[in-house]
């Protein structure tokens, strides 16, 4: 049962804390009466108003796709920060199932809260889990690039990979932006100022200092950034080397931010990505993009990118040459 008033206060406390994470001044005084202001300032928040919609279509939970094969037992690693037993949404199941059993590149355009980040996440761990299982996931190296169009949603990601993989300290996860900070020491002062009380694992790679020298599994960042990143020699061991052999997946969030002029920079940039990296390797990088607002089916996404009836995934990021998949939400009474 819901809850309004825990609900508002919820909300309030996750504002807070974007509020005190991404805009927090570095001089202490400064800081000290912003978060001052924060706190005295009143709510942030009217109501709650509450408005009821339908629920999204159900599917299997976690839990069934393990035991119906499609997922490896490694998942249940999850159980102390995902519940299990809960019904995926069915596009969610719908986008595990192609990606995991098909190995499909995916379009999933779905609403704003409907869980697009299962829809590729779980695949990514499921592929890491794999790795585990066979040995190889000691090895640095990135597996997957998650690419934002700014920093605040590449932030708001890294708290959630935090929880979620709190329970895998095996699966490494870094943000690489203009906000990270060089030396783990200066890292490590900033990761307290921006999140107060919270736990920093293991697992968390928070200066560029360490990722350089072993990358992370999960790599977060912008496509500015990413620019900077391919021309820096300081930054070759992401793409070159002994540590840039293992490169699986790149998830495009947002995807409907890239259109135009900006779009077509995007693509150049990804074909860059995967010439450095995979050394124009065809079918080797598998693609998901990302968005609630791309409209009705693939005629409609393509026309928003300019593209050709050829593979979105394929244009974009010299992928496996395959049409993508498209996985939208169905919610019960809705027609």
């Amino acid at each position: 049962m819901l809850d309004p008033l825990e609900t508002t206060r919820r909300i309030d406390d996750a504002f807070l804390g974007y509020l005190r994470s991404s805009f927090g001044p570095r001089r202490p005084e400064l800081r000290d009466a912003y978060h001052r202001a924060l706190n005295e300032g009143g709510d942030l928040s009217r109501g709650p108003f509450v408005q009821a919609t339908a629920p999204f279509k159900p599917g299997r939970s976690v839990d069934e796709l393990i035991r119906a094969g499609v997922l490896s037992a490694g998942m249940r690693d999850l159980a102390e920060s995902f519940p299990l037993d809960r019904p995926l949404h069915g596009h969610q199941e719908a986008a595990i199932l192609k990606s995991v059993e098909h190995e499909r590149n995916l379009v999933v355009s779905t609403g704003t809260g409907s869980g697009k980040t299962e829809a590729f996440l779980f695949p990514i761990i499921e592929h890491l889990l794999r790795e585990r299982e066979a040995g190889t996931l000691g090895k640095p190296g990135v597996r997957a690039l998650l690419l934002y169009p700014m920093n605040a949603l590449a932030n708001d990601q890294v708290k959630r990979l935090r929880g979620l993989l709190a329970p895998l300290p095996e699966i490494t996860f870094g943000r690489y932006t203009g906000e990270t900070e060089e030396t783990q020491l200066r890292a490590e002062s900033d990761f307290q100022q921006r999140y107060p009380g919270a736990t920093l694992h293991p697992n968390e790679l928070i200066s560029r200092q360490v990722m350089k020298e072993r990358p992370p599994h999960l790599l977060l960042t912008n496509y500015a950034m990413l620019e900077y990143l391919l021309l820096r020699p300081d930054d070759t061991p992401f793409f070159d080397g002994t540590h840039a052999r293992s490169w699986q997946f790149l998830v495009l969030d947002e995807a409907h931010v890239y259109n135009g002029a900006q779009g077509t920079e995007v693509a150049y940039l990804l074909r860059r990505l995967k010439d450095r990296v995979l050394k124009s390797e065809q079918g080797r990088l598998r693609c998901f993009a990302t968005s609630a607002t791309l409209g009705r089916g693939w005629r409609t996404t393509r026309s928003s990118w300019n593209l050709p009836s050829s593979s979105l995934a394929s244009r974009s990021s010299g992928a496996r040459r395959t049409r993508p998949d498209r996985t939208s939400s169905r919610q019960r009474g809705c027609r």
